[in-house]
């Protein structure tokens, strides 16, 4: 709980967390980090200082060498309920022979059917339309995704993590290979998701303008040091 936040919980809680790949040479150390419901926080920096491996620890994807990562009120190892955590990696495993409405629909289905389910609801197509007409892929709904650009294919990724209606989104890159006119569009529909649905995003994003436009607060690793645009709640150490 954040003394700020009153009895709102944390929707990521990490609490003397190391990570990396190995314990002689962890990648960053993080004291105390507190990301709460209706918060866009990005983590910003240089390639290869550990923005994609903090991601994807806190994703549950990769072990954490230390301490406590807490994930909408699961702890590590356990993982979130179905459907709560939506996750726009950099490889986005997209299926490249299938077009976009069945991609966008195994979001929805995720956040919305159990597993054995064999047809997809009602409910789960509407929300898998409604995600692909934020993107502004509407034409391209019958498309394979091997067709389409990788900024589309981008924006095929992230209509599927809205349609899951997830309780936290995690985006590594999900602006890149984007014009800036279809940025603001994804931008502003992704912002407008988590503020109607009091959710929260954490985004990699290598343009430190780009991430200060876009998140509440910012966390910037670089070369050992710790951009001052981090809050003193959310410090972060990073192995020099």
């Amino acid at each position: 709980m954040s003394d700020e936040k009153g009895t709102i919980p944390a929707i990521i809680r990490l609490q003397d967390v190391v990570i990396g790949y190995s314990s002689a040479n962890p990648l960053v150390r993080i004291p105390n980090l507190e990301i709460f419901p209706g918060e866009i926080v990005a983590i910003a920096g240089p390639s290869g200082v550990g923005k994609t491996t903090l991601l994807r620890t806190i994703a549950g994807l990769v072990r954490p060498i230390s301490g406590i990562v807490e994930v909408c009120g699961e702890i590590s190892p356990s993982r979130p309920k179905r459907g709560e955590l939506g996750y726009v990696p950099q490889r986005l495993g997209l299926i490249r022979h299938a077009s976009v409405l069945h991609n966008v629909m195994l979001g929805a289905n995720a956040g919305h059917k159990p597993r054995w389910s064999p047809i997809p609801s009602s409910m789960a197509k509407d929300r898998a339309i409604q995600a692909i007409s934020s993107m502004g892929l509407s034409e391209k709904t019958k498309e394979p995704i091997r067709r389409l650009s990788g900024g589309q294919q981008r924006r095929v990724a992230t209509a599927r993590t809205l349609a899951q209606s997830p309780s936290l989104i995690m985006a590594d890159e999900f602006l890149s290979e984007l014009d800036d006119e279809t940025m603001s569009t994804v931008l502003s529909a992704v912002t407008n998701y988590i503020r109607e649905n009091n959710a929260a995003l954490l985004v990699v994003e290598h343009d430190v303008s780009r991430a200060r436009k876009m998140a509440d607060r910012m966390l910037v690793i670089d070369d050992g040091r710790v951009n001052p645009f981090i809050t003193e709640t959310t410090a972060v150490e990073v192995k020099v």
